[in-house]
């Protein structure tokens, strides 16, 4: 689908300009010189932002905050799989990447994931067909509800020169409940039509049970274990704690005094809006300094272990970056894409959504990293702090990759019927998509 929509952007582009006559021609030639330099000028503004935050997310990582998580949702995952036995594996490994998720570490996510769906299978009776427990996981692995912000897209906001990148946290967060709730919602509504039942003739397709089944995928758990620190005294324990819950009381009392002034001068809604907006990131990276700190983690060292995989990642996104951008600089040069949003802006704007933002809204399903290098041209044409800007990376952390994700999974677990998976999914992302419209009103409207 991506190769389509990619072909057809450069495609109509070069129809358009050349219908235009050469002036347009031109223009959509230089475009392409031009975004390619600024696509490879974005990565590098990203890498120091990449550093930074995945060295934090590694200290909340060495501090066991996942496995915290982890024992959080057990009770919850218990509850919405009761078919799958507390001691199976498949629930723990479903625990882990819910609980990666919502942390926004998406690449941990995958190999919990794929492990989970190849131990799901095992205990699936009906060979073939994805089972209700599948069905369920790939939707709520497809639209994570995520408590911490999206690193890159606060990166590229960053590299796009806003003037603040996090803005866009709550809002993604509002969304991204949304998405979730509604994609699980479907997945029971959906699951009463009998169309969506399972497919008998199915029985003798690859991954059946008695079968050997997909391979399972390996995950490597020595990243995982912390190092083990030599025992400290009691005293230097409770100074630790007590450092610990000083700080934490301080950063309530200050969230609290600015609360409250907002609230005299403006209201309760601009006072929670604006407590939120300027708080978010402080809080975020002082608990995650704290609570790292409290477990002993050496903080520089684990800042500098996450960092180095900023590198790697940069180098693999550069590709699909210039790729993209290049097409939508194009297809947006060649007076193509004005000519689209001028009869769809109508009607969008009815709802208040720009028809700027609907390509973002489309290709977001489809590839992660397209919808970045949307995201990206979009901020560089209309800017990072506008409505345009703001709902435009909001999207961007809405859901997850839907088409990948099920493809992925469902090909681990040797599913060929994913039964209602799909709908349930599209169904979240369509959520996700509103509810990322009504928060970035509430927000910056």
């Amino acid at each position: 689908m991506l190769n389509a929509i990619w072909f057809m952007l450069v495609a109509s582009a070069l129809f358009v300009a050349a219908l235009g006559g050469p002036e347009d021609l031109k223009a959509v030639v230089d475009s392409i010189f031009v975004s390619a330099k600024s696509a490879v000028q974005l990565v590098i503004g990203l890498v120091g932002v990449m550093v930074f935050f995945l060295g934090l997310m590694r200290i909340a990582f060495e501090a066991g905050l996942r496995d915290v998580i982890a024992r959080w949702l057990t009770p919850v995952t218990r509850r919405l799989f009761p078919e799958i036995p507390s001691d199976h594996p498949a629930l723990s490994a479903m625990v882990m990447n819910i609980s990666s998720n919502v942390l926004g570490m998406g690449n941990a996510a995958t190999p919990f994931g794929l492990k989970a769906m190849s131990e799901l299978a095992k205990l699936n009776r009906h060979s073939g067909s994805a089972s209700n427990a599948m069905v369920l996981f790939l939707a709520i692995n497809a639209s994570a509800v995520t408590l911490l912000p999206p690193l890159g897209t606060i990166g590229v906001r960053a590299a796009a020169n806003s003037s603040d990148p996090w803005a866009i946290w709550m809002p993604t967060l509002f969304a991204t409940i949304c998405s979730t709730t509604t994609a699980m919602a479907a997945y029971y509504l959906l699951g009463r039509i009998p169309v969506f039942r399972h497919r008998p003739e199915l029985a003798g397709d690859p991954g059946a049970v008695g079968s050997d089944g997909p391979e399972e995928p390996v995950i490597d758990t020595a990243e995982t274990a912390a190092q083990s620190l030599p025992p400290e005294s009691e005293l230097i324990a409770q100074t630790r704690r007590g450092f610990v819950v000083l700080c934490a009381l301080l950063t309530i009392g200050l969230m609290g005094r600015a609360f409250f002034t907002a609230f005299d001068d403006a209201g309760f809604v601009f006072a929670l809006r604006s407590v939120l907006q300027m708080w978010a990131l402080p809080a975020l990276l002082l608990a995650v300094l704290l609570y790292g700190f409290a477990n002993r983690v050496r903080v520089y060292d684990a800042m500098v272990a996450g960092g180095r995989d900023a590198l790697s990642v940069a180098v693999t996104i550069v590709p699909y970056l210039v790729v993209i951008l290049v097409a939508v600089a194009m297809f947006r040069a060649s007076g193509a894409l004005d000519y689209v949003i001028s009869y769809i802006d109508p009607l969008t704007s009815l709802i208040g959504v720009p028809g700027e933002v609907l390509p973002m809204a489309l290709i977001r399903p489809l590839s992660g990293s397209g919808a970045l290098g949307v995201m990206s041209e979009i901020l560089t044409a209309h800017g990072p702090d506008s409505f345009i800007g703001m709902l435009t990376s909001t999207l961007m952390g809405s859901t997850e990759t839907t088409f990948y994700v099920l493809a992925v999974y469902l090909g681990a677990a040797g599913v060929v019927d994913g039964r209602h998976a799909l709908f349930a999914c599209l169904a979240g992302d369509i959520a996700g998509f509103f509810g990322a419209v009504a928060a970035c009103h509430f927000f910056f409207g």
